[in-house]
Parts: C-alpha cells; sequence; structure tokens
C-alpha cells in the first residue's frame, strides 16, 4: 500500500507571525495537527538593542528604518528563537490601515463588488489606485429589504510595497499581511460573540475596538499609549527612561505618587473607550460587555482593576496563549508576555487558517 501524503495529515503544519511594532519585533511560530494547536517557538528584539531609533512612528506609515535593517532585525528574531518555518503572516500597523463601515441598499451579490468599489471612493481619503483595498458583509442581506452592512479596509501600497521588500530581504515567503487590530481578534476573543472593546497599548500609539459577533465594527487609533506613561514617570520623577520602565511596571498605579502621575493620562484612554463604545451604542444598540487589555503596558500593577472600576464592565488582561498548547513550565513566563504578543500569535493562527 502507497501512502499519498496528500490524503492524509502526517506532518504538522506550521505558520509564523511577525508583528513589526514601535518598539520591538516579536515572532511567533505555531503548528497544528489533528486539530492541536502549538506554540513552537516564540520570540523578540527590541529596536534598541539593534538601532538608535524606533522601527516605526505614529505619524507615518511607513517605517524608518530601511527595509534592509528591519529584514535583518527579523532574521536576527527567528535566529535567536531557533525558529526555522518560512511561511509568514505580517502584521500591518492599524493607524496606516483604514476602516469604514457603510450600508448598500439591497441588490444581487453579482453586483455588490462594484457597488462596494463605487462606494469606496466616498471615504477612502486615497485615489483607489493608490491603496489596495478588502470588504466584509457584516450582516447578511438583503432580507425584508434589509440594506447590507459593510467593513471596508484600506491599506496605501507604498505600505504593502515595503512589507512585501522586507519579507523577501529576510528570506521568507510572505504568506498574508492583515492589519493588527484583526490579529487581536483572533487570538483573544475565539468564538465569544458578546462586545466587546479590546485596547492595544502599544509603545507609541494605543487602538481602541469595538468587536461584536467576531466582528470589527469601531476602531480608533490614538497617539496616547506606554512611551507617554514612561515619559511622565521620568519627567516626574527626575529618572531616565529606562529606570521609569522598569518602575513603571513594578509599581504602575498602585502606589499614590505613581496613580497621581499616571492616572491623568490612563483616564484620556478610558474617555476613549467610552466615547468608541457611545458610538457603537448609536449605531447598533449594543453596550459593551467587557474590555480586553493587550499590548507592552496591559500588565501595569493595577490597571486593570482601574480600568474596570471607571468602565463598569468586568476588564481581563489579554492572553493568546491560553488556547495553545506549550510546556507547563512555560505557564508563567507566557502569562506574563501575552498581552504583547497577541498581534503575533494573531497572525500565525490567520497563517494555519
Amino acid at each position: 500500500m502507497k501512502l499519498r501524503l496528500g490524503s492524509f495529515k502526517l506532518l504538522p503544519r506550521t505558520s509564523l507571525g511577525i508583528d513589526i511594532g514601535t518598539a520591538s519585533i516579536k515572532a511567533a511560530e505555531l503548528s497544528r495537527w489533528a486539530g492541536r494547536v502549538s506554540l513552537k517557538n516564540y520570540g523578540e528584539l527590541q529596536a534598541s538593542n539593534m538601532y538608535d531609533r524606533p522601527f516605526r512612528t505614529f505619524e507615518k506609515s511607513a517605517l524608518l528604518l530601511s527595509s534592509k535593517d528591519v529584514a535583518r532585525a527579523i532574521r536576527a528574531v527567528l535566529q535567536e528563537a531557533q525558529i526555522t518555518t518560512k511561511q509568514a503572516v505580517f502584521s500591518l500597523p492599524d493607524f496606516s490601515t483604514f476602516f469604514t463601515h457603510f450600508q448598500l441598499p439591497p441588490m444581487s451579490r453579482e453586483e455588490l463588488p462594484e457597488a462596494v468599489k463605487f462606494e469606496a471612493r466616498k471615504h477612502v481619503p486615497l485615489p483607489l489606485s493608490e491603496v489596495t483595498f478588502d470588504w466584509k458583509v457584516l450582516e447578511k442581506g438583503p432580507q425584508n429589504g434589509n440594506p447590507y452592512k459593510i467593513l471596508l479596509v484600506a491599506v496605501p501600497n507604498e505600505v504593502i510595497n515595503q512589507y512585501q521588500e522586507i519579507a523577501s530581504l529576510a528570506k521568507l515567503e510572505l504568506k498574508a499581511m492583515e492589519a493588527e487590530v484583526f490579529g487581536c481578534i483572533r487570538s483573544l476573543i475565539g468564538e465569544d460573540k458578546r462586545a466587546a472593546a479590546l485596547l492595544d497599548i502599544g509603545a507609541q500609539s494605543t487602538t481602541v475596538n469595538i468587536v461584536y459577533k467576531k466582528t470589527l465594527r469601531v476602531s480608533h487609533s490614538m497617539d496616547i499609549a506606554g512611551n507617554n506613561l514612561t515619559e511622565r514617570i521620568s519627567q516626574s520623577l527626575s529618572i531616565d527612561k529606562k529606570n521609569a520602565e522598569e518602575q513603571k511596571i513594578a509599581k504602575g498605579i498602585l502606589s499614590k505618587d505613581f496613580s497621581t502621575i499616571l492616572t491623568p493620562l490612563l483616564d484620556i484612554l478610558i474617555l476613549e473607550i467610552r466615547k468608541v463604545a457611545e458610538e457603537f451604542l448609536q449605531a447598533e444598540g449594543k453596550n459593551i460587555e467587557r474590555v480586553l487589555i493587550a499590548g507592552g503596558s496591559a500588565q501595569l500593577s493595577g490597571l486593570r482593576e482601574y480600568f474596570e472600576s471607571s468602565i463598569g464592565k468586568p476588564a481581563e488582561i489579554a492572553n493568546p496563549f491560553q488556547n495553545l498548547f506549550y510546556p507547563p513550565i512555560l505557564e508563567q513566563k507566557l502569562k506574563t508576555a501575552g498581552p504583547s504578543y497577541a498581534v503575533a500569535v494573531g497572525m500565525a493562527l490567520r497563517g494555519l487558517e
């Protein structure tokens, strides 16, 4: 009897997720076999370890460093983490990705693509020739004359071209690219269909998203994030930024002094969550039921409790590893690292779909 490999899944399928953040690059390698998804390897490289500036900033869609330098950093991460998978899914920064929703009147499915393209011209701030866009029907129509609800995502071609070049220079096969928020949704929301506020606090920017029925409904990016918290501590206590970053995570807002320093900035994030939640309520008639906090500053001591009491909804710290198989000895380490790896794990999961 001959075995045909195409007929039997005898070998695990692997996928690599790459998240190029402002201050670091993160990689997660996953494998799927017999319906079980396992964490093979993961790794991170801080920009400061190789270069004198960050990988990107909030003000610019494109990366600050050359494609060659970013590719070099990716290769360093993969080598250090002993990651061998070559098929990769890259995340695209939310603030260089344009999201919008609109409605279309009842029509046939065949007519939808052209109607979406026509409507997109009214919403996308760049000529359609300069962007790549994709769309999804959020609610099926037409039923009883109901309109289609459409989610449209557009990314400047210059951003896509640079990421394609980076993948090539890093000697990786670029399987797909996807906005960061969709990686977070995949790794954190799972099958939960409740309305949730998903807060991703990066180093340079924070994205506030409302997810309902596993689909993005509202997304706002702002430039108050982890670096601002660190800078505020550094200035207030007259200490260097490295010391300020360490104390930020260790003390958080549990001590009176740090609470006084940090809560004014955190309150701005809370106001943004409330604003976005209200926008969602007006549009969908639904209240958010919980808050998920991801990103490098999510582990700030006392942050979860402060958000929970301020917003009046259950809050939890993101853990993208919770549904993956991994050695028990890594439990505590992954719990600590989890909020920072939501995007990278989400990209790797996309590669396994």
